[in-house]
Protein backbone atom coordinates (compact mmCIF):
# COMPACT_ATOMS: atom_id res chain seq x y z
CA UNK A 1 0.00 0.00 0.00
CA UNK A 2 1.31 3.43 -0.98
CA UNK A 3 0.05 6.39 1.05
CA UNK A 4 0.57 9.82 -0.53
CA UNK A 5 0.44 13.17 1.20
CA UNK A 6 0.17 16.03 -1.28
CA UNK A 7 2.71 18.83 -1.39
CA UNK A 8 2.13 21.57 1.15
CA UNK A 9 2.68 25.29 0.94
CA UNK A 10 5.89 26.49 2.56
CA UNK A 11 5.62 25.73 6.28
CA UNK A 12 8.44 26.96 8.58
CA UNK A 13 7.53 24.36 11.20
CA UNK A 14 7.81 21.55 8.67
CA UNK A 15 11.24 22.85 7.65
CA UNK A 16 12.28 23.02 11.30
CA UNK A 17 11.14 19.43 11.87
CA UNK A 18 13.00 18.32 8.75
CA UNK A 19 16.23 19.97 9.88
CA UNK A 20 15.92 18.35 13.30
CA UNK A 21 15.47 14.91 11.72
CA UNK A 22 18.36 15.42 9.28
CA UNK A 23 20.64 16.59 12.10
CA UNK A 24 20.57 13.04 13.49
CA UNK A 25 22.56 11.88 10.48
CA UNK A 26 22.22 8.62 8.60
CA UNK A 27 21.87 5.52 10.74
CA UNK A 28 19.91 2.33 11.25
CA UNK A 29 16.58 4.04 10.58
CA UNK A 30 17.50 7.05 8.44
CA UNK A 31 18.88 7.32 4.90
CA UNK A 32 19.54 10.38 2.69
CA UNK A 33 19.51 10.53 -1.11
CA UNK A 34 20.61 13.66 -2.96
CA UNK A 35 18.59 12.66 -6.04
CA UNK A 36 16.39 9.80 -7.21
CA UNK A 37 18.46 8.96 -10.30
CA UNK A 38 18.55 5.27 -9.36
CA UNK A 39 15.06 4.29 -8.18
CA UNK A 40 15.96 0.60 -7.80
CA UNK A 41 18.63 1.54 -5.26
CA UNK A 42 16.03 3.53 -3.34
CA UNK A 43 13.63 0.57 -3.33
CA UNK A 44 16.43 -1.64 -2.00
CA UNK A 45 16.69 0.78 0.93
CA UNK A 46 12.91 0.58 1.45
CA UNK A 47 13.13 -3.22 1.55
CA UNK A 48 16.05 -3.12 3.98
CA UNK A 49 14.09 -0.87 6.35
CA UNK A 50 10.98 -3.08 6.16
CA UNK A 51 13.05 -6.22 6.82
CA UNK A 52 14.81 -4.63 9.81
CA UNK A 53 13.35 -2.04 12.18
CA UNK A 54 11.66 0.35 9.77
CA UNK A 55 12.93 3.82 8.93
CA UNK A 56 12.77 6.94 6.79
CA UNK A 57 14.41 7.79 3.48
CA UNK A 58 14.64 11.44 2.46
CA UNK A 59 15.18 12.44 -1.18
CA UNK A 60 16.79 15.84 -1.63
CA UNK A 61 19.37 15.62 1.17
CA UNK A 62 23.11 15.05 0.70
CA UNK A 63 24.94 12.38 2.73
CA UNK A 64 26.50 15.11 4.87
CA UNK A 65 23.07 16.46 5.79
CA UNK A 66 22.89 19.48 3.46
CA UNK A 67 19.27 19.95 2.37
CA UNK A 68 19.00 20.77 -1.36
CA UNK A 69 15.61 19.46 -2.37
CA UNK A 70 14.75 18.30 -5.89
CA UNK A 71 13.32 20.24 -8.83
CA UNK A 72 11.33 17.56 -10.61
CA UNK A 73 9.61 15.70 -7.80
CA UNK A 74 6.81 14.33 -9.99
CA UNK A 75 9.23 12.44 -12.20
CA UNK A 76 11.14 11.09 -9.20
CA UNK A 77 7.95 9.93 -7.51
CA UNK A 78 6.76 8.17 -10.67
CA UNK A 79 10.10 6.40 -11.18
CA UNK A 80 10.17 5.20 -7.57
CA UNK A 81 6.54 4.04 -7.75
CA UNK A 82 7.36 1.98 -10.86
CA UNK A 83 10.39 0.42 -9.18
CA UNK A 84 8.27 -0.45 -6.15
CA UNK A 85 6.23 -2.80 -8.32
CA UNK A 86 9.25 -5.14 -8.25
CA UNK A 87 9.01 -5.50 -4.47
CA UNK A 88 7.28 -8.66 -3.23
CA UNK A 89 5.32 -8.75 -0.98
CA UNK A 90 4.23 -5.14 -1.51
CA UNK A 91 5.51 -2.61 1.01
CA UNK A 92 3.47 -0.33 3.25
CA UNK A 93 4.96 3.13 2.61
CA UNK A 94 3.89 6.70 3.28
CA UNK A 95 5.20 9.57 1.18
CA UNK A 96 5.29 13.25 2.19
CA UNK A 97 6.27 16.32 0.15
CA UNK A 98 7.95 19.19 2.02
CA UNK A 99 8.24 22.46 0.11
CA UNK A 100 11.54 24.29 0.49
CA UNK A 101 10.66 26.97 -2.08
CA UNK A 102 8.54 27.43 -5.19
CA UNK A 103 10.95 25.25 -7.17
CA UNK A 104 12.41 22.75 -4.72
CA UNK A 105 10.79 19.96 -2.73
CA UNK A 106 12.05 17.32 -0.32
CA UNK A 107 10.37 13.92 -0.51
CA UNK A 108 10.16 11.90 2.69
CA UNK A 109 9.34 8.20 2.65
CA UNK A 110 8.44 6.40 5.89
CA UNK A 111 8.65 2.62 5.94
CA UNK A 112 7.43 0.71 9.02
CA UNK A 113 8.95 -2.58 10.10
CA UNK A 114 7.07 -5.28 8.24
CA UNK A 115 5.06 -8.17 9.61
CA UNK A 116 5.49 -10.04 6.31
CA UNK A 117 9.26 -10.52 6.26
CA UNK A 118 11.24 -11.07 4.18
CA UNK A 119 10.50 -8.68 1.31
CA UNK A 120 12.39 -9.21 -1.94
CA UNK A 121 13.32 -7.19 -5.00
CA UNK A 122 12.36 -9.35 -7.98
CA UNK A 123 14.33 -8.22 -11.02
CA UNK A 124 15.51 -10.20 -14.05
CA UNK A 125 14.16 -13.43 -12.51
CA UNK A 126 16.34 -12.95 -9.40
CA UNK A 127 14.80 -12.39 -5.97
CA UNK A 128 17.06 -10.65 -3.47
CA UNK A 129 16.22 -9.53 0.07
CA UNK A 130 17.98 -6.71 1.87
CA UNK A 131 18.47 -5.73 5.50
CA UNK A 132 19.72 -2.61 7.24
CA UNK A 133 23.02 -2.85 9.15
CA UNK A 134 24.08 0.32 10.99
CA UNK A 135 23.75 2.82 8.10
CA UNK A 136 24.05 0.45 5.14
CA UNK A 137 21.76 -1.68 2.99
CA UNK A 138 23.05 -5.27 2.83
CA UNK A 139 22.01 -8.30 0.80
CA UNK A 140 20.40 -10.91 3.02
CA UNK A 141 21.75 -14.46 2.82
CA UNK A 142 19.45 -17.49 2.64
CA UNK A 143 20.14 -18.02 6.36
CA UNK A 144 19.19 -14.40 7.14
CA UNK A 145 16.00 -14.77 5.10
CA UNK A 146 15.06 -17.89 7.02
CA UNK A 147 15.66 -16.11 10.33
CA UNK A 148 13.51 -13.19 9.15
CA UNK A 149 10.69 -15.48 8.05
CA UNK A 150 10.66 -17.89 10.97
CA UNK A 151 11.62 -15.28 13.55
CA UNK A 152 8.20 -13.63 13.30
CA UNK A 153 6.61 -16.71 14.83
CA UNK A 154 9.59 -18.25 16.58
CA UNK A 155 7.94 -19.64 19.68
CA UNK A 156 9.08 -22.84 21.30
CA UNK A 157 12.11 -23.34 19.04
CA UNK A 158 13.73 -26.62 20.07
CA UNK A 159 17.30 -27.69 19.45
CA UNK A 160 19.73 -30.19 20.94
CA UNK A 161 22.48 -28.73 23.11
CA UNK A 162 25.11 -31.42 22.75
CA UNK A 163 28.85 -31.73 22.27
CA UNK A 164 28.85 -29.76 19.01
CA UNK A 165 26.96 -26.86 20.56
CA UNK A 166 29.33 -26.84 23.54
CA UNK A 167 32.32 -26.77 21.20
CA UNK A 168 30.77 -23.91 19.25
CA UNK A 169 30.13 -21.90 22.43
CA UNK A 170 33.71 -22.50 23.59
CA UNK A 171 34.98 -21.24 20.23
CA UNK A 172 32.82 -18.12 20.45
CA UNK A 173 34.02 -17.50 24.00
CA UNK A 174 37.54 -17.21 22.62
CA UNK A 175 36.99 -15.72 19.16
CA UNK A 176 33.66 -13.88 19.63
CA UNK A 177 32.42 -14.55 16.10
CA UNK A 178 32.22 -17.32 13.51
CA UNK A 179 31.21 -17.73 9.85
CA UNK A 180 29.19 -20.57 8.32
CA UNK A 181 32.33 -22.04 6.71
CA UNK A 182 34.30 -21.82 9.96
CA UNK A 183 31.45 -23.49 11.84
CA UNK A 184 31.37 -26.38 9.36
CA UNK A 185 35.13 -26.83 9.68
CA UNK A 186 35.07 -26.59 13.47
CA UNK A 187 32.31 -29.17 13.89
CA UNK A 188 33.48 -31.32 10.95
CA UNK A 189 30.07 -31.22 9.26
CA UNK A 190 28.93 -30.02 5.82
CA UNK A 191 27.74 -26.48 5.16
CA UNK A 192 24.06 -27.47 5.07
CA UNK A 193 24.19 -29.02 8.54
CA UNK A 194 26.19 -26.08 9.87
CA UNK A 195 23.61 -23.72 8.39
CA UNK A 196 20.74 -25.59 10.10
CA UNK A 197 22.54 -25.49 13.41
CA UNK A 198 23.38 -21.78 13.23
CA UNK A 199 19.85 -20.83 12.14
CA UNK A 200 18.26 -22.82 14.97
CA UNK A 201 20.58 -21.32 17.55
CA UNK A 202 19.78 -17.85 16.18
CA UNK A 203 16.03 -18.51 16.29
CA UNK A 204 16.50 -19.92 19.79
CA UNK A 205 17.96 -16.56 20.87
CA UNK A 206 21.38 -18.08 21.64
CA UNK A 207 23.18 -16.44 18.70
CA UNK A 208 22.74 -13.30 16.64
CA UNK A 209 23.38 -13.07 12.92
CA UNK A 210 25.20 -10.03 11.55
CA UNK A 211 25.34 -9.55 7.76
CA UNK A 212 28.56 -8.09 6.34
CA UNK A 213 29.97 -7.46 2.87
CA UNK A 214 31.97 -10.68 3.19
CA UNK A 215 29.16 -12.86 4.51
CA UNK A 216 27.25 -13.41 7.75
CA UNK A 217 28.91 -13.46 11.15
CA UNK A 218 27.39 -15.27 14.13
CA UNK A 219 27.98 -14.08 17.66
CA UNK A 220 26.70 -15.02 21.11
CA UNK A 221 23.89 -12.87 22.43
Amino acid sequence: MFKLQEAQTYDPQEIKNLKKLVSRGEGLQLEFKRKANHPLEIVKEFIAFANTQGGSLIVGVEDDGVIYGVKHAEGDVHAIAEALKLCKPALDISQTFINLSDSRIVIRYDIPESKQKPHYLKNNEASIAYVRVIDKCMKASSQMCEVLKRGQKATGIKFTYGDQEKLLMQYLELHHKITLKECAQLLKINNWKASRKLVLLTLGDVLQIIPTDKGDLYMRK
